[in-house]
């Protein structure tokens, strides 16, 4: 499949999701909470690889995806508690990004005390 056709196809989802999110919050949340860059990038494999290659890597894109996310969470929590104290968007963004990578790193240090090399 054309690399350009992908872009398109994968950008138009994105701006489906920001135009339902602008009428309507919840429903503008509950798609963007759907895995849908995940299942976007799984159907790519899908399409592109074969066999052994295609099942191991669409495996492994999930698995490690589930991981990802669990750092991420919190923050969907943080973020609305400062914009409401009043803090800039630019810094809450800021904050976001800071606390997940903080938080990336210390769930990496604790599974691989469980032997689950996330990095």
């Amino acid at each position: 499949m054309p690399i350009f056709l992908k872009y398109l196809i994968t950008a138009g989802i994105v701006v489906l999701v920001s135009e339902f999110a602008k009428r309507s919050d919840k429903l503008g949340a509950l798609i963007a909470a759907l895995p849908v860059v995940t299942t976007i990038a799984m159907i790519w494999m899908f399409v592109e690889l074969r066999g052994e290659e295609q099942t191991d890597k669409i495996g492994n894109h999930a698995w490690f995806t589930f991981w990802y996310v669990l750092p991420t969470l919190p923050m969907f929590l943080v973020i609305p508690w400062m914009l409401k104290k009043g803090i800039h968007f630019g810094w809450t963004l800021g904050a976001y990004c800071v606390g997940t990578i903080v938080l990336f790193v210390l769930l990496h240090l604790l599974m691989k005390k469980f032997g689950v090399p996330l990095m």
